[in-house]
């Protein structure tokens, strides 16, 4: 590792990290650091403060303001991209030759720029963005954010052509490795799973006394998955079901308040999400997309009992043994009640470290990350 410098490009304060994209970016900081990597970090300020927690794990951190609003609706350029571009930005990225590692679609602006030629440039993907928007679009109620969502997910197609300006690319599962080999196949890209801050496999053996879906109940794909879980799976059961997550909307508590088995639980602290996904018997996990790494998948992996997916979570992950899958509403009810009644035990705890600490540790990809950029 020559001089050990790099620019990392996040489209948000990554701290708290809280969410599924910022929670790799968090972790990947700690991590690099902890390998002795000096990081330049850049972000975009737009719904959080500036954070003091991310000077431990940077040689510098600067903020810049994410340009929301009408016009940038309305360029050409998806909303996303437009949005995070800064003059500032680039001439700090100018002064040096270190490595520029851009965070997702949404940090590249600047991927194509003339001043940036010569430089590493890689590509973190966070998803394949049009089909995220895609699926967002055919899960939206609102029209004004339905037709944003159809835009966006247009717009972004369009731009991922941009993405042959990168030098290498680094993507969250097989699945989008496939993709993106397809479209840039003379492009170096690299599966490297997303970081996620656990070191060892937590899970308690024994029993509990519910099942729990979590997740960010204000974006359309997961409030579309509790009402699945509520309206499909646990209609006619009796096993209880609670649903954690941040900002639900209206219509989702009015249906949860007329089950008799579910509990909806709006706007947990850490420390709660931490202790319901222990003490869950089943922790279930739905996804209608199946691009990029659920990163609470393998938060749940490490901290919790019995998982219970259906295929679309699991996609280009490798993780089929550690989880029961279900596609269909009634396999799902029947693998619910037996799980339910089964003990978590010592050899689950062993069979989950065995996969996870090889191929999940974050300390192992990070100097994997460091070995793509400078070399054994």
């Amino acid at each position: 590792m020559p001089d050990g410098h790099i620019h990392i490009i996040a489209f948000n304060i990554p701290y708290p990290a809280n969410y599924g994209g910022v929670i790799d970016i968090f972790y990947k900081l700690k991590a690099l650091h902890k390998a002795g990597v000096k990081i330049h970090l850049h972000c975009y300020q737009y719904d959080r403060p500036e954070s003091a927690e991310l000077n431990k794990y940077c040689e510098s951190v600067d903020y810049y303001p994410r340009k929301t609003g009408i016009t940038a609706q309305f360029s050409r350029k998806p909303y996303i991209v437009e949005s995070r571009q800064s003059a500032d930005l680039l001439k700090d990225l100018i002064d040096d030759g270190y490595p520029i590692l851009f965070e997702g679609l949404h940090s590249c602006f600047y991927i194509n720029h003339y001043a940036l030629q010569g430089r590493l440039l890689i590509y973190r993907e966070c998803n394949i963005e049009h089909d995220y928007y895609y699926n967002l679009y055919k899960s939206e109620r609102k029209i004004v954010r339905k037709t944003f969502f159809l835009i966006e997910s247009l717009k972004l197609q369009l731009y991922e052509k941009h993405l042959r300006y990168s030098n290498k690319m680094m993507v969250l599962s097989q699945t989008d490795r496939d993709y993106l080999a397809k479209k840039f196949p003379d492009k170096d890209i690299v599966y490297l799973p997303g970081f996620h801050g656990n070191t060892e496999v937590k899970s308690l053996e024994g029993k509990g006394e519910y099942v729990l879906y979590h997740g960010n109940l204000s974006v359309s794909e997961n409030a579309l998955a509790a009402e699945y879980l509520v309206k499909e799976v646990f209609n006619d059961i009796t096993v209880p079901l609670k649903i954690a997550g941040l900002n639900p909307s209206e219509s989702l508590k009015k249906l949860i308040a007329r089950s008799q088995n579910v509990e909806l639980i709006p706007n947990p602290s850490q420390a709660e999400m931490e202790a319901l996904i222990a003490n869950a018997q089943i922790n279930v996990l739905v996804t209608f997309q199946a691009t990029g790494l659920k990163l609470k998948l393998l938060n749940t992996l490490y901290n919790g009992r019995w998982m219970l997916v259906n295929s679309k979570m699991l996609a280009g992950t490798g993780l089929e043994s550690l989880c029961e899958i279900a596609d269909e509403p009634a396999l799902m009810k029947q693998k619910l009640i037996s799980l339910f009644n089964t003990e978590f035990d010592q050899s689950q705890l062993l069979a989950r470290a065995e996969i996870l600490q090889k191929r999940f540790s974050d300390d192992v990809n990070a100097k994997k990350l460091i070995e793509e950029i400078w070399g054994k």
